[in-house]
């Protein structure tokens, strides 16, 4: 591990593409070894309430201790998107009033009680995290503190079991670090885009990153119909209509909402209705698939991927 890294940030546009046509109908939906030494605290920061995000209350729990952090791991949030965590599942934070280039803990006093900094010793790369963001600085106090990509490292302490994040948003400052230093988000995705999987490959995605499915005994023409209704909905909730101009890679022709027997509207690739899993907890998952033999993910074009003769 190195003691100081510098990281370069790139920000990431979302191309929009444009256009449409629907199956012969008019809808709404058709229409991302140098140590550096920490300085004091600026004044006010080792209060509760003053700006750090101590509060009395965290102040007092101080519920995780200084341990080392062990094999770092990324760990896969619904709402955050990849987030840090240490050895024991505990998601790990990073303050804006710190600075990373060069290095330095603006977090000492009370602040550093409720959000405990994560010790350098013992720390290591685990899969998805890249050893060279991983650095160290010395703290006033002499201990060492882990850093990634130039930002100082802190647990928080009213997350109580490994996964909770709890200290995110923070009195808007305080934020789970991304594995390459970064705050935790999860990218800003059209409404439908494709994502690439190792065993499926190219498949359509929702504005959260969430796997797009299609029922086999669904129809599409002349008109879409669904299939899944009543406690099928529970399961498989539909995709809400999504503007043309709101998609990234998805087949254009087909690409359109129609309404439900309930009144709602539901959105379509390539004329096929689509849904999303209940099962599926995180961007990325794909555990609706195969499902009943029946359910599959969406290819660009509308095709379910996998489906036996289908293809």
């Amino acid at each position: 591990m190195k003691t100081w890294r510098s990281a370069s940030l790139v920000a990431s546009a979302v191309a929009v593409l444009a256009l449409t046509t629907a199956c012969g109908q008019d809808g709404a939906g058709r229409s991302a070894s140098q140590n550096v030494g920490a300085t004091a605290p600026a004044p006010g920061y080792g209060t509760p309430g003053a700006g750090s995000g101590v509060d009395a209350q965290a102040g007092q729990e101080a519920a995780v201790p200084n341990t080392p952090a062990g094999q770092l791991a990324v760990t896969a949030d619904a709402e955050l998107g990849d987030v840090l965590t240490d050895a024991d599942g505990r998601t790990l934070y990073r303050f804006d009033q710190d600075t990373a280039e060069p290095p330095k803990t603006n977090c000492d006093g009370d602040c550093a009680t409720a959000w405990p900094p994560v010790p350098s010793d013992d720390a290591g790369a685990g899969e998805g995290v890249d050893a060279e963001l991983l650095g160290e600085i010395t703290r006033p106090d002499g201990t060492k503190q882990l850093t990634v990509g130039g930002w100082p490292a802190y647990r928080y302490a009213k997350d109580v079991n490994p996964g909770d994040t709890e200290g995110q948003g923070v009195n808007g400052t305080w934020f789970a670090l991304a594995p390459d230093g970064r705050k935790a988000q999860l990218a800003v995705l059209p409404g439908l885009s494709t994502r690439e999987d190792p065993e499926l490959g190219e498949h359509v995605v929702d504005k959260n990153g969430m796997t797009v499915y299609r029922f086999l005994k669904d129809e599409a023409w002349p008109e879409p119909v669904s299939a899944c209704t009543g406690d099928c909905l529970e399961k498989w909730p539909v995709v809400a209509p999504v503007a043309t101009n709101d998609t990234e890679g998805v087949q254009k022709e087909g690409l359109m909402s129609f309404t439900r027997p309930d009144g709602t509207k539901q959105q379509t690739v390539n004329c096929w209705p689509i849904y999303t899993f209940a099962g599926d907890r995180a961007p990325g998952d794909t555990n609706g698939q195969g499902v009943g033999g029946t359910w599959y993910a969406v290819a660009p074009d509308g095709k379910p991927i996998g489906a036996p003769g289908k293809e």
